[in-house]
């Protein structure tokens, strides 16, 4: 990856990354949680959401993640249901920015902006296609059920009580299996998480920016 690359894929990431956290904490803030608020997360400033890793790891394999958005169940007058919505928040932030940059992508395409200089039109077009890969990649990974990932609140969720000792073991582990699985990947060049995300990033592609 060259430093041009890198320069075009910065801006999306920040924005992913950062839209993603502030709206856990927008909506835990509607559903009766103002801890985030209270910490200053509920910002989109992306200084106070992101991870160094998980920011590094966007930029080199194109999924990762932010620090988590701090939520207080006690706060919340359903926990349960309410942490589900709370943990939807992210990756549907991230599907609406997705959104966006599909249509402006096929905008570009398409002549819309067929006024602007090449050599500024050829970079705004790769950054609008990294960012439709990039947020498509951060909703999809973040719905996989293993911690600290939203897919995890979201299992616990729909779990009934007495299965509350299957999350609560992958709350101890989750995140070891998680890491294990990322060094795999980067280790062997076999990513067992991109072979799961890519089909989602391939069809997403397709139907939201026509590529």
């Amino acid at each position: 990856m060259n430093f041009q690359t890198i320069i075009l894929i910065i801006p999306p990431v920040l924005l992913a990354l950062t839209f993603h956290e502030f709206m856990h904490g927008w909506v835990a803030n509607k559903l009766g949680d103002p801890t985030a608020k209270n910490m200053g997360r509920l910002t989109m400033n992306p200084l106070a959401h992101l991870d160094p890793i998980g920011t590094l790891m966007i930029i080199i394999v194109h999924f990762g993640w932010a620090k988590p958005v701090p939520v207080n169940p006690n706060n919340l007058r359903d926990p349960k249901k309410d942490m589900v919505l709370i943990s939807v928040a992210g990756p549907a932030a991230n599907i609406a920015l997705a959104f966006v940059s599909g249509i402006l992508l096929r905008s570009l395409r398409g002549g819309l902006f067929s006024s602007v200089p090449m050599n500024v039109l050829q970079p705004l077009y790769n950054m609008v296609y990294f960012s439709l890969q990039i947020n498509i990649a951060l909703a999809f990974f973040n719905l996989i059920p293993i911690p600290p990932l939203d897919g995890s609140k979201i299992l616990r969720g729909f779990l009934p009580y007495k299965y509350d000792h299957i999350a609560d073991w992958l709350e101890q582990y989750g995140s070891f299996v998680l890491m294990g699985l990322i060094v795999f990947g980067m280790l062997t060049n076999v990513s067992i998480i991109g072979a799961f995300l890519s089909p989602f990033i391939r069809l997403f592609m397709s139907i939201l920016g026509g590529v």
